[in-house]
């Protein structure tokens, strides 16, 4: 059999998959339909491009599951989260980049790298012959979605998602806004300044509500169902679940000083840097699916907002997934055609890095067994090992639902002191006994070099 590997989809996880398999001299053929075939979200042509937010959340990987998925990944050369490294901005204890300059790189290896073929063809049916990854992600093609369904023999599931606007820095009244990250947190000046704030006082944030209870939306078309993922509802949604929901939410007012006035602010929204010029700056957890004209009307009363100019107002999109529980063995093979492996938001996992870790792992599994090598059984003790386990069985086929990387999927560890007192030295303990179950795995692939 000839040693070669065809991913479908150039997002996170197709990108990260070619880039594990070429690396481990698997030919690969990397098909991602853009430019022939546009979709409403992306606004490139690029590979891994990054289509809502320019953050890959917490860089903790001693007290954070996304922050030790970090770290796994780095330690697995992960194109992803080294090329986000290579184009980070200062966002706190984040890890946020140059979204521009972070798709330009991703596609600049992925295209210089011997083992692996850039091809434009759509692919719209689930192919018979050959080995695949298909990684399409939250936007795959209907034609493609169609194939998926017939084959599962059970109803497609989808889910909601919505895009942050992103606004124009020198549009940003900085008499009334400040910049500051909660708590200071960060190790430079640069770093404990990462965020623009913008506070309301408690008339301000209620008239705000008040706003987007009555804002024209963005509703579901005809015989269209579907449900929100959590952890990225929004900001409408949230309002209709109680008038104090964004105050404990993306308007924490927690953790910050305001420099212009001794009152405390009773809520705080909160912009990141969106690009290494500092042009551009998007509002922290403000996905919405307000309309444009209604976007502009009321993200305006906003103060130091007001005379704000939008680079790209927010929108909402459908996310198709599939019933990875049901149809995916433990190692991602596609239970009704195994020659086909699943990676990526398809699986049901949520977020950039989730997405890109799912891609490693799968990039890896795949090439081991294209070169007819055995493949180590990946330890669910592990950030990449127990999303790998709740979307492969761990989580109830009935009632499954996207899910972020947390550590309420790691197995419980025995002799610490549970409850929230006791989460400093858990949460340690879950990263510790991670870091080196991920070591052990990875270092079945320092012998095979």
């Amino acid at each position: 059999m000839e040693k070669s590997l065809n991913i479908i989809g150039g997002g996170m996880a197709g990108s990260e998959a070619a880039w594990q398999a070429a690396n481990m001299g698997v030919a690969v053929t990397l098909y991602e339909m853009r430019p022939k075939v546009k979709t409403f979200a992306h606004q490139t042509e690029k590979l891994g491009e990054m289509v809502c937010s320019n953050s890959f959340r917490s860089n903790d990987h001693e007290q954070n599951a996304v922050g030790l998925l970090h770290w796994e990944m780095m330690r697995a050369n992960g194109l992803i989260i080294n090329t986000a490294y290579q184009n980070k901005l200062p966002a706190g204890g984040a890890l946020a980049v140059d979204r521009e300059e972070f798709s330009v790189s991703i596609t600049r290896k992925l295209n210089d790298h011997p083992n692996i073929k850039i091809s434009n063809e759509e692919i719209t049916t689930l192919p018979t012959e050959g080995r695949w990854i298909v990684a399409t992600g939250p936007l795959t093609s209907s034609k493609l979605a169609h194939s998926i369904a017939e084959l599962s023999g059970v109803d497609a599931l989808a889910f909601f998602d919505a895009i942050a606007p992103i606004i124009y820095f020198d549009t940003i009244d900085m008499s009334k806004a400040w910049m500051q990250s909660r708590y200071d947190k960060g190790e430079t000046e640069e770093e404990r300044t990462a965020y623009l704030n913008c506070p309301m006082s408690k008339q301000q944030y209620y008239k705000f509500i008040d706003a987007l209870l009555v804002a024209d939306k963005t509703e579901f078309k005809d015989g269209e169902t579907a449900t929100y993922f959590d952890g990225c509802l929004p900001i409408e949604v949230m309002a209709e679940r109680g008038l104090e929901t964004l105050r404990f939410g993306p308007m924490k007012p927690v953790g910050l000083t305001n420099p212009h006035s001794e009152e405390k602010p009773y809520a705080v929204v909160q912009l990141r840097r969106d690009n290494a010029l500092g042009t551009l700056y998007n509002i922290v957890g403000f996905q919405t699916k307000m309309k444009y004209s209604a976007q502009k009307e009321i993200l305006r009363m906003i103060p130091g907002l007001e005379d704000a100019k939008f680079a790209r107002l927010g929108g909402i999109h459908r996310n198709t997934f599939i019933n990875s529980p049901s149809l995916l063995d433990q190692y991602l093979r596609f239970k009704p055609r195994p020659n086909i492996r699943f990676a990526g938001q398809i699986t049901g996992v949520e977020g950039y890095v989730e997405s890109a870790a799912i891609g490693l792992l799968s990039g890896r599994v795949a090439a081991l067994e294209i070169l007819n090598e055995d493949i180590p059984d990946v330890p669910t003790d592990t950030a990449i090992g127990s999303l790998i386990n709740h979307i492969t069985g761990g989580a109830n086929a009935k009632t499954f639902q996207p899910m972020n990387v947390n550590f309420g999927l790691f197995p419980i560890i025995s002799g610490v002191k549970g409850g929230r007192k006791g989460r400093v030295e858990r949460y340690k303990a879950y990263t510790d006994r991670a870091k080196s179950s991920w070591s052990k795995w990875l270092s079945y692939f320092d012998r095979r070099t």
